[in-house]
């Protein structure tokens, strides 16, 4: 695999969210590209000497804005911050790297390339392309992130995600223009947040293979934390997705399948459970005529909830929309 493109990439910015590398950043900066326009650095109110050095990276490469919170915002904001900075100098194409040094900036072209051919309106890196490097990976890593992909494809809507929790991304910014940036996720959920949000104007999601280098960095996560909060954020992200896009904007057979397998389903669950806790009390077994009035319309329901998950599965979005919108302010220039 040979990172970069011949493309143009001087429409092209970096944003890189940084907090406690100063130790990092400077070998991060000097990677990439030279032909990229702009790298935006955001230094999130960092406890160590990171200001004095990326005020000398900004010194020694004109191309480099330092933006400083005065306030911890987390990752999710320092990333909205760098993003609108970015829209605001007029960048075509933004790209999101961490500051710790594990992602290669060599990608960068590789990652703007779906985007400036009209392929994709945003690009997610993919760590798990090759078996022989995801054996190289911390064992922490390859637990969580199977059980946030599960959770991740599931509120977003975006099935063929193998690595949503991936920081290296690219966004265009006619896409960026659509979304709150300032209802996203200020922390580490701001990426699943994104790719939800994504979903509800139809964006086209592809993901970029790249190699991550692991050394003894130490990630900001709280796992714990993680682990309590994240599934309650995709479940509220799905049932949101689900409002929008089944019943707000196209009510369709999916919508219908939705709606009465959860009746039904709700409904034999709930009548079986208090069946046999009649039975359980009373010591009188239950009628086979009681059981199938509960087990049917529980399988019933369970079936026309298949039947939804598989339409929620092949209406990924397939149709890039930054060019439409390309093509719309084209024309309202024109008119």
């Amino acid at each position: 695999m040979m990172p970069g493109t011949d493309l143009d990439l001087g429409p092209v910015a970096v944003v890189i969210p940084c907090y406690r590398c100063a130790r990092s950043i400077a070998a991060v900066v000097q990677e990439i590209p030279l032909d990229i326009g702009s790298i935006i650095c955001v230094n999130d109110c960092s406890d160590d000497d990171l200001g004095e050095v990326l005020s000398q990276l900004a010194r020694e490469d004109r191309r480099i804005t330092v933006l400083t919170h005065q306030t911890n915002r987390g990752v999710g904001g320092a990333t909205m911050t760098g993003y609108r900075h970015a829209m605001e100098r007029g960048a075509r194409v933004i790209v999101k790297i961490d500051s710790d040094g594990q992602m290669n900036p060599a990608f960068i072209g590789s990652f703007a390339a779906p985007i400036i051919g009209g392929e994709a309106d945003y690009v997610k890196g993919n760590r798990f392309f090759d078996i022989d490097r995801v054996r190289k990976m911390p064992a922490v890593r390859l637990i969580g992130n199977a059980g946030l992909t599960f959770f991740s494809r599931f509120s977003s809507g975006y099935w063929e995600i193998s690595d949503p929790t991936n920081g290296y991304t690219a966004i265009s910014a006619d896409v960026l223009s659509l979304l709150p940036l300032e209802k996203i996720h200020s922390r580490y959920f701001f990426e699943s947040d994104i790719l939800f949000r994504l979903y509800s104007f139809g964006a086209v999601v592809v993901e970029q293979p790249l190699e991550t280098r692991y050394g003894d960095e130490t990630s900001n996560l709280s796992v714990s934390h993680a682990f309590v909060t994240f599934p309650f954020l995709h479940m509220r992200n799905f049932w949101k997705r689900v409002f929008y896009s089944y019943i707000l904007r196209n009510f369709d057979v999916a919508s219908i399948n939705l709606i009465g397998g959860i009746l039904l389903f709700c409904f034999g669950m709930f009548f079986g459970i208090t069946e046999w806790i009649q039975a359980a009390r009373t010591g009188t077994p239950a009628t086979a005529g009681t059981v199938m009035l509960s087990v049917t319309p529980l399988l019933i329901g369970f079936q026309l909830l298949l039947s939804f998950l598989h339409h929620d599965i092949a209406r990924m979005p397939r149709t890039p929309i930054h060019t439409r919108i390309a093509r719309y302010k084209v024309l309202i220039s024109q008119s």
